[in-house]
C-alpha cells in the first residue's frame, strides 16, 4: 500500500515504557505515512515513570522509526514536555535534521504562524506540587491498565469498550473546566504574540476549534495522546486535520519482525555515539 503524504505531522504523549502506551498501533500508523516534517510534541518518552524491567519491542520499534526519518534528513522536532522535561537541559541541541527544543514557531504557508509547545506550563499542580502531579501520573497509568482489563472482559461479551478516565472527566466540572481555560489560556496568549496557530498536547484531548479572544480567531489545536485516544494531527495542503487511528483502516498490517526498515542498521547513518556523548550517556 503506498504511504500517504503529508506536509507536517504532530504527536504528543505517547508515553513510551509506559503499559498505557499503543506502540503498536503508532508504529503501524508511522508506516503508512510519509511526513515532510515532524514534531514531537512533549511526553513521547515517560522518563518519570521509565523502568528498565518494561520496554517492549513495540516500543523501541517507535524510536528506531523516528530515527528513520532523522536519518532520511526528515526535520524531527521533539519538544520537551513534562514527562521527559529532564531533556530541557539539553534544549536547543541539534544532530542532523533531529532537533531538541522546549518550543517552537514555524511560518506554515508565509502567511500563517504556529506556534507549538507541550502545554504543562498551565498546569499549577506541575509548578507547584510536581510530586502530586507524579504521584497523578501513577495513578493514571494504574487506572489505564484497569481499564484494559475490563475491556477485555466487554470484548468477550461482546459489548462496547469504555473509557474510565474520559467518564471521570465528563462527570467532574472541575475537570472540564480545566480543559476549556487551558485551551482560552493557550489561545489568549497566542493571539497577543500575534501567531495563528497554537498547537498543545498535554491534556491528552484532541481538538481543533476557532477561539475568539481579545486580539482575534485563534486557531487552538491538541493532537491528543497515545494512550487512549490515538490521535496526531495532520497538516497537508494549507490544511489542518485530526487523525484517528481506527483497526478497521489497518486490518492487513501488521508489525513484522523481520520488517527491513525496523533491521536496517541505523547506526551507520546516524552518528550515534556522538548523539550519546552529547547527551553524557555512557555508550
Amino acid at each position: 500500500m503506498p504511504k500517504r503524504e503529508i506536509d507536517l505531522l504532530v504527536i504528543s504523549d505517547v508515553h513510551l515504557g509506559t503499559y498505557g502506551c499503543h506502540a503498536r498501533e503508532l508504529l503501524i500508523y508511522l508506516k503508512s505515512i510519509k511526513p515532510k516534517k515532524i514534531i514531537l510534541n512533549g511526553d513521547i518518552i515517560d522518563i518519570w515513570q521509565f523502568s528498565k524491567s518494561y520496554w517492549p519491542e513495540s516500543h523501541m520499534k517507535v524510536v528506531r522509526r523516528l530515527m528513520k526519518f532523522v536519518s532520511e534528513g526528515v526535520p524531527v522536532y521533539y519538544l520537551t514536555g513534562n514527562h521527559d522535561e529532564m531533556l530541557r537541559k539539553f534544549s536547543d541541541l541539534q544532530i542532523g535534521s533531529f532537533n531538541l527544543v522546549d518550543k517552537l514557531v514555524l511560518d506554515l504557508d508565509g502567511k500563517h504562524k504556529a506556534w507549538f509547545f507541550h502545554g504543562d506550563v498551565f498546569d499549577i499542580t506541575m509548578q507547584h506540587s510536581k510530586w502530586l502531579a507524579k504521584l497523578g501520573a501513577v495513578g493514571y497509568d494504574t487506572l489505564i491498565i484497569l481499564n484494559q482489563m475490563v475491556n477485555w472482559g466487554l470484548t468477550l461479551m461482546h459489548q462496547e469498550k469504555m473509557s474510565f478516565s474520559k467518564r471521570i472527566k465528563a462527570k467532574f466540572k472541575d475537570a472540564v473546566k480545566f480543559i476549556n481555560d487551558f485551551e482560552q489560556t493557550a489561545a489568549e496568549l497566542a493571539g497577543e504574540k500575534g501567531y495563528d496557530y497554537v498547537i498543545c498536547g498535554h491534556i491528552h484531548q484532541p481538538e481543533l476549534r476557532s477561539i475568539t479572544t481579545s486580539n482575534g480567531e485563534v486557531l487552538y489545536l491538541n493532537s491528543g495522546d497515545w494512550v487512549e485516544n490515538l490521535t496526531a494531527l495532520e497538516y497537508h495542503k494549507g490544511k489542518w486535520s485530526i487523525y484517528k487511528y481506527l483497526p478497521a483502516l489497518y486490518m492487513e498490517s501488521s508489525v513484522d519482525e523481520t520488517d527491513l526498515l525496523d533491521l536496517e542498521d541505523l547506526q551507520s547513518k546516524l552518528d550515534i555515539k556522538s548523539m550519546f556523548e552529547k547527551f553524557k550517556i555512557e555508550y
